[in-house]
């Protein structure tokens, strides 16, 4: 048993000494595998940026690319509308001398502001009626609970996938043979103070991301239904209006199988897409006019374009959210 003490108490003293001031002692990490760990670290961290840089780069160029793709088109016609007649019929790219003169010819063309006016009268009250028709019935189908609620939005989605060209023969009969509205663009427009089923769907999608509770607030301050509709509902919904005031608007402005059906008989009520192809088969060899002639039936349509996109993009992005 003494043995066994003296043998224990020596092992102690011989831990004690091993380290200094009692504690015992630890091994020095490697050298080698600390340098290692710091040098992958910056080569891993050197990688990272690399990689994204030429994700960068790739990201971007892809867009620049996309940007040429559409914009050159463009820059081509505006480059061929200011030719002379001669440098047009060419493969020259840039003018010799610029020709604004042929904005003033075309524009002086007999009949060109008579197309821009019945253009602008057909988008411009088409547009209006299909937005004061379309937000009433979109309201009720986002907010009112109803029987028959349902059916009715399959029957909106169902007219949606309606192709125009099916229902044109008995809607011209009777546009043009009950009413005698044949040469006109009334049966083009009138229609449109009846609703239009993609507006009323988008709409509809629209405002079901407007909270229930605005319009229980409305209703116990005392607003009807109008009310609520006129003073709640339409200033919160301007992107959703917005946007689908400048879809009726485009494809307005673009119809060109609508007033081939009704107008074609009638020069007087021709419109900017349908008039285009009647100066273009009249000045068939004059390309420099004919582009300078799509310039001045493109632009309204661009300018406008970027002067709402903001509220386009949000009434289109907001849309579907619920629902």
């Amino acid at each position: 048993m003494a043995q066994l003490t003296d043998t224990t108490t020596g092992t102690g003293r011989t831990g004690r000494k091993s380290g200094k001031g009692g504690k015992p002692r630890t091994a020095p990490a490697p050298r080698g595998a600390a340098g290692g760990r710091g040098t992958s670290g910056r080569g891993g961290s050197g990688s990272a940026r690399r990689r994204a840089l030429l994700h960068w780069i790739g990201v971007h160029a892809l867009g620049v690319a996309a940007a040429l793709f559409f914009v050159l088109p463009f820059v081509f016609l505006f480059l061929t509308s200011l030719m002379s007649d001669q440098q047009a019929l060419t493969r020259d790219l840039v003018p010799d001398t610029w020709e604004w003169g042929n904005y003033a010819k075309v524009w002086h063309t007999p009949g060109f502001l008579t197309w821009w006016r019945n253009t602008l009268l057909y988008a411009g009250l088409g547009t209006l009626l299909t937005v004061v028709s379309s937000v009433p019935v979109a309201y009720a189908l986002a907010k009112f609970r109803f029987r028959g609620r349902r059916p009715a939005l399959l029957l909106v989605i169902a007219a949606m996938m309606l192709p125009p060209q099916v229902v044109v023969i008995p809607m011209y009969l009777f546009w043009a043979k009950q009413l005698d509205l044949s040469g006109t663009l009334w049966p083009l427009i009138v229609p449109m103070a009846f609703g239009d089923a993609f507006s009323i769907f988008l709409l509809r999608q629209f405002l079901l991301t407007i909270p229930d509770e605005y319009l229980d607030a409305a209703r116990v301050d005392g607003c009807g239904e109008l009310r609520t509709l006129l003073r709640v509902v339409v200033p919160m919904a301007r992107p959703g209006i917005a946007a689908v005031a400048l879809f009726q608007f485009f494809c307005a402005w673009n119809d060109y199988f609508g007033p081939q059906i009704y107008a074609s008989d009638n020069p007087a009520a021709w419109t900017l897409s349908y008039g285009l192809e009647s100066f273009k088969g009249a000045h068939h060899t004059n390309w420099n006019l004919t582009m300078a002639a799509t310039v001045l039936v493109m632009a309204p349509v661009i300018v406008l374009f970027f002067f709402a996109q903001k509220a386009f993009v949000e009434g289109v992005t907001l849309t579907g959210v619920k629902g």
